[in-house]
């Protein structure tokens, strides 16, 4: 996994920008019901989307938090005195403090199915009854678009998807959530070229083909004699999923 404590200063440049910014946030408010109240949102990173959140809608206090120190100083600047350190499996708030939840490419990146649940699961303390949990899903498959770059990838080595949406729902599921919800938008500026697709091979983002693999090398030179190794292929498509917390019984 990218040490995201040393990618915080050039994270922003390399995801996409502003504009993706844009669009994912533009995403996630319209599953998130537009009245005053209160939203975390867990693992925000450099914030680049939270101070979206919170600039749509002026009736909604918005929360950040992220276990990077890297990420959680470049947040603060955008939201000072709105961004804390936390595990987002051990979330310092008290059961039921805010109206929406948002995890936005965050579950894709725990170790196991049990990291998951518990991340949900503190998701769904936090969420009072009735508010709306927002997650990224199917991280890893929206970069799946159907260019050669993806013929030439499809036989690569893949761990099991953390953030597959059966998996997600079951989740959620378990801790009183309920589907309500979803969208998608584009990972504007993040289609790759075969020429960025080898780099990030030889880097070590693709995380079942190690840098120095044998394996690596060969989806590099099969990459290497795709034609136009400099044009971008098309932006993935990411998506969404919300999830309502049932009222309490009798409420």
């Amino acid at each position: 996994m990218l040490d995201y404590d040393k990618e915080a200063d050039a994270y922003d440049a390399s995801r996409g920008g502003e504009p993706r910014a844009r669009v994912a946030a533009e995403a996630v408010l319209g599953l998130i019901p537009d009245r005053p109240g209160r939203l975390l949102d867990v693992a925000c990173g450099t914030g680049i989307v939270t101070r979206r959140l919170a600039a749509a809608r002026r009736g909604l206090r918005v929360t950040g938090s992220d276990l990077a120190p890297g990420m959680a100083r470049r947040s603060a600047a955008r939201l000072p005195g709105a961004v804390l350190l936390a595990d987002s499996r051990r979330l310092p708030f008290a059961g039921a403090a805010f109206d929406a939840v948002t995890s936005i490419w965050l579950l894709h990146l725990l170790g196991d199915a049990a990291a998951v649940g518990a991340v949900v699961a503190e998701c769904a303390r936090v969420l009072r009854p009735g508010g709306v949990y927002v997650t990224t899903v199917d991280k890893a498959a929206a970069h799946d678009v159907g260019s050669d770059i993806d013929e030439v990838l499809a036989p690569r080595p893949r761990r099991a998807a953390r953030d597959a949406a059966a998996s997600v729902t079951a989740h959620a599921a378990g801790c009183g959530l309920i589907p309500c919800g979803q969208a998608s938008f584009p990972g504007v500026g993040q289609g790759r070229s075969p020429r960025e697709t080898i780099a990030d091979l030889r880097r070590g983002w693709f995380t079942v083909l190690p840098p120095g693999d044998p394996r690596t090398e060969e989806f590099a030179v099969r990459l290497s004699r795709l034609p136009d190794q400099d044009r971008p292929r098309p932006d993935p498509v990411f998506t969404v999923r919300a999830y309502r917390k049932a009222e309490a019984a009798g409420a």
